[in-house]
């Protein structure tokens, strides 16, 4: 197959498809037609003489060779963007779009005035934030770069703090509810009583961890209602009615327990952790809207 702009063109939109999982999707992402991009990867097909993607009504994978073919071309896409990026240097403000994956604590709680100090720093970026709890590998995944917490970060990732430096995991429950069933004084007590617990999205039900005077402790309660942390929201209100014990994120329910709507328990046992770090991959140069958001999340100002 000759390496022509046209081939070039076509093997982005095969990338594209497989990344979005779909004609709709990827059309929905790029601004151009479904039909357009499905013409394209029907094109590079025919030139390869290969099966590249399987298609049903309701989903699109990649074939055996799409696979083989998607491992050496997401590589080579990138330092063509990374290339083409360099041209970013001779602008007086770089232009682009920044894509971030992030978890629904950062988006909520402390992300909100750095993207607006951050979007009136730069306007010719676009900034956008895909909220998902779930630890991804931000490339494949068609991100530049990541927050998430030191554990789950990989070992050949760059990671540099955003956010608070600390902070703590907290227990509560309604008042009504410790009135009823009592208040618990040891972390152990917590497994005689209705826990609201909260799940990952691959299905892990997450421990709730304890610690005290260097002591730590585990502990895997059980109760009437199970969430994953995209609807931490209907576990607090579950909570406040009356209907378990809770455990999550201090900032989280510090409103709650302000409005008296929470009682906060066990407090000598909250375990403190550190805070969120950016993360991204030192395999490659920073396109220059993520180089510009690490150096002013790295600034004075924003520390």
């Amino acid at each position: 197959m000759s390496t022509d702009i046209h081939s070039m063109a076509d093997l982005s939109t095969f990338a594209l498809v497989v990344q979005h999982r779909g004609f709709r999707q990827a059309a929905r992402a790029s601004g151009q037609s479904a039909s357009a991009l499905s013409e394209a990867v029907r094109r590079l097909e025919n030139k390869l003489g290969l099966r590249l993607l399987l298609r049903t009504t309701r989903s699109v994978t990649p074939t055996e060779a799409g696979t083989l073919l998607l491992s050496r071309l997401q590589p080579a896409l990138a330092e063509v963007a990374s290339a083409l990026d360099v041209l970013n240097d001779l602008r007086d403000s770089p232009r682009g779009t920044l894509r971030l994956n992030v978890p629904v604590s950062a988006a909520r709680f402390f992300l909100q005035p750095l993207v607006n100090a951050f979007m009136s720093a730069y306007p010719d970026i676009v900034l956008e934030l895909v909220v998902d709890n779930n630890f991804v590998d931000v490339v494949a995944s068609g991100c530049d770069a990541g927050i998430r917490y030191g554990e789950r970060l990989e070992q050949d990732m760059i990671a540099i703090p955003i956010g608070p430096h600390t902070e703590r995991f907290a227990t509560a429950a309604a008042p009504a509810y410790l009135a009823r069933r009592g208040v618990p004084q040891h972390p152990r007590d917590l497994l005689q009583h209705a826990c609201l617990r909260g799940k990952f999205l691959s299905g892990v039900v997450y421990p709730w961890e304890f610690e005290r005077h260097g002591q730590s402790l585990t502990v895997e309660p059980s109760g009437p209602l199970i969430v994953t942390p995209t609807v931490s929201d209907l576990a607090i209100s579950a909570a406040v009615a009356g209907h378990g014990v809770i455990y999550l994120f201090e900032e989280w329910l510090q409103p709650y327990m302000d409005a008296g709507q929470l009682q906060p328990i066990l407090q000598e046992w909250w375990p403190r952790f550190p805070g969120p770090f950016l993360y991204y991959s030192g395999r490659r140069l920073l396109p220059a809207p993520l180089r510009a958001f690490v150096d002013f999340v790295q600034s004075p100002a924003m520390r």
